[in-house]
């Protein structure tokens, strides 16, 4: 067994991370029926498929709820004294449903009400998976997925400004098809009428059989558009596995504190990637992107080919009549690109469908706080424990910033406390109260464990091991940081307002000592933001010597288990406001944080010129 090998045995072997009992090779778990689900497995080359009996469950606060219900179900007592003392469970998706009408006649209350005595996950292939411990994907590696991905160009009728799918005059030229095989096809416009190309469409799909379906904005147009003018043609859009008909229904997202309404879709056995979304959740973290368009992000990440070609949206009509070559090379580039992006922004969420009870597509849809409850709801379960109620949310103080310094800086460090959060709660032991099987702490320890151990290992390895130990210690960054997160997640089961208040607490008196210790010492302090310290360094900063001292000082008057390091060395920075800064690398590189400096609202003139100006701000020694 090689070195990768063997973090992968036992990042894999962990039996509360990644589920019980670790089935290899599922891609896809859809309901069947009422009482069956199917299994879809990836073995070689081909997909299998078996059908099981369905495990449903509710949550049940007093053995009297269900008094009077007649049908069939099975009741256990489970162990503790927690609000939800019984596990209900049921054979038979009707049978659910019943339940849960009953439940609400007989409490008077929503199964989504904070004072209900009774609870049932909504998606039945969730409660599916929590019960029986499947995961997906165990034994693939990303690579080993059937990836297609897909999109449409459209044209506009005269007179109109956007395309609209309800209007005849308008219809799709081209749907471009790929994959990961390195199949390509377009299927065209000016060869196949509008029902031919769509019902071209459901073929190759059924005949490529891919386990994912990816493409830019995919939920908010290509597929509602394909759905309109499929209902026009009346087109059945079988594009599942065995022929099941894709599904749709109104969804909401809530990404940071924006929420997005689209309507969301479903494709029996595959998941759909919209890289729109994903590029969503990674500008959260990086707040990088100046926006999410295809071709600026294709741009930004460097995935744009020197000859890609570009063409004017407004003007599809024109290039169709006259340049259809032209037009369908460019819906080529743009399927060839979302590819691309895929390959960077999934890879993480294909972990954490190993991990979590979700697909893929689910994966990438729900929040990190409503991940964490799950892996703990499950940890309970297999344990037949019961589970406490949320806690009522209190209000929970933030971490400690403030600026010290405006204006150009020179000389610039960036001291940050390696996850500040999750090392004080495992130095401080801070978990959930209600946490009595001490599963909370066991997950954040194995993961942060875990994801030194994929970190370590990824720089002494090349090619595709190294790619995909990034992508499992990336993830794992992710959880961890979610865990305190969850503590003050208002729909968590074992949330504990205290717990976060504390965490908090001690983050601010340890950043704050850090901002002493680091001025004692004769550095000045520009920004401080939670877990970070920018600051004017007394020496050199490319001393690394003298830096790494300093970090050793300051790291010994930090409680044990808190590390300290230098992650960013700058020669100038310009100091705006609170989260507002232009960076200069030594690479000559700006970085502009803050919507106080960067707004997607900025004409492109705008934006260029604002760099221009923080880059002669920065380099310019009189300023």
């Amino acid at each position: 067994m090689n070195r990768y090998e063997e973090i992968l045995s036992r990042f894999y072997g962990n039996r509360l991370l990644f589920g019980d009992p670790a089935e290899p090779g599922v891609v896809a778990v859809e309901r069947a029926s009422n009482r069956e689900v199917e299994i879809f497995r990836r073995r070689g080359g081909g997909v299998t498929s078996e059908r099981r009996p369905i495990r449903l469950f509710v949550l049940i606060a007093e053995r009297g709820l269900m008094d009077g219900f007649g049908g069939a179900h099975t009741l256990t007592a489970l162990d503790g004294d927690f609000r939800f003392k019984y596990l209900a469970e049921f054979d038979d998706a009707e049978m659910l449903e019943a339940a849960r009408r009953h439940l609400r006649q007989a409490s008077g209350r929503a199964g989504g009400a904070p004072d209900a005595p009774w609870f049932a996950l909504t998606d039945p292939i969730e409660q599916h998976l929590m019960l029986t411990g499947i995961t997906h994907y165990l034994g693939i590696r990303y690579g080993d997925l059937r990836r297609m991905q897909l999109d449409i160009e459209t044209i506009t009728t005269p007179g109109f400004e956007f395309p609209a799918a309800a209007r005849e005059g308008d219809r799709i030229i081209a749907i471009a098809l790929r994959d990961s095989d390195g199949f390509e096809r377009v299927i065209r416009g000016d060869q196949l009428d509008e029902r031919a190309m769509l019902g071209e469409l459901v073929r190759i799909v059924r005949e490529r059989d891919p386990d994912v379906i990816e493409g830019h904005n995919l939920f908010r147009f290509d597929l509602e558009y394909i759905e309109e003018r499929a209902r026009r043609w009346r087109v059945k859009l079988a594009l599942g596995r065995g022929g099941g008909v894709m599904r749709a229904r109104a969804s909401r997202l809530q990404i940071a504190e924006r929420a997005i309404a689209y309507r969301r879709y479903d494709i029996y056995g595959r998941s759909i990637i919209d890289t729109w979304i994903l590029a969503q959740h990674y500008d959260i973290a990086s707040r990088e992107l100046e926006g999410f368009g295809l071709k600026e992000l294709a741009i930004h990440f460097g995935l744009a080919r020197a000859d890609r070609v570009y063409l004017d949206a407004s003007r599809m009509a024109e290039h169709f009549a006259r340049r259809p070559g032209e037009l369908f090379e460019y819906a080529l580039d743009d399927v060839r690109e979302t590819g691309a992006l895929a390959e960077i922004l999934t890879p993480g969420y294909f972990i954490q469908a190993q991990i979590f009870p979700y697909s893929l597509q689910n994966a990438a849809l729900r929040g990190n706080a409503t991940k964490i409850d799950a892996l703990l709801m499950r940890a309970y379960l297999t344990a037949r424990h019961s589970l406490p109620a949320p806690a009522a949310p209190t209000e929970v103080a933030g971490g400690h910033t403030e600026v010290r310094r405006v204006g150009v800086a020179r000389n610039v460090l960036h001291c940050d406390v390696t996850s500040l959060y999750p090392s004080l709660m495992l130095e401080g032991r801070h978990a959930p109260a209600s946490d009595r099987l001490g599963v909370f702490l066991r997950l954040l320890e194995d993961l942060r464990g875990f994801r030194v151990a994929a970190k370590t290992a990824a720089h002494e390895l090349q090619g595709a091991a190294r790619r995909d130990l990034e992508a499992l210690q990336q993830t794992f960054k992710i959880l961890i940081n979610s865990f305190y997160g969850y503590l003050g997640f208002s729909l968590g089961h074992f949330n504990d307002f205290a717990q976060a208040n504390e965490v908090t607490r001690r983050g601010r008196e340890l950043i704050q000592r850090a901002v002493a210790e680091l001025e004692t010492r004769g550095a000045q302090v520009i920004e401080v933001d939670t877990d970070g310290i920018y600051f004017v360094a007394p020496f050199a900063i490319g001393d690394e010597a003298a830096a790494q001292a300093l970090i050793e000082e300051i790291g010994a008057a930090m409680p044990a288990g808190i590390r300290l390091e230098i992650d960013g060395r700058y020669p100038a920075m310009f100091s705006y406001k609170m989260k507002n800064y232009v960076l200069l690398d030594e690479r000559g590189e700006l970085t502009v944080r803050g919507s106080g400096l960067k707004s997607r609202g900025l004409e492109r003139f705008q934006r260029r010129f604002m760099a221009a100006m923080f880059r002669l701000l920065l380099t310019d020694r009189r300023a």
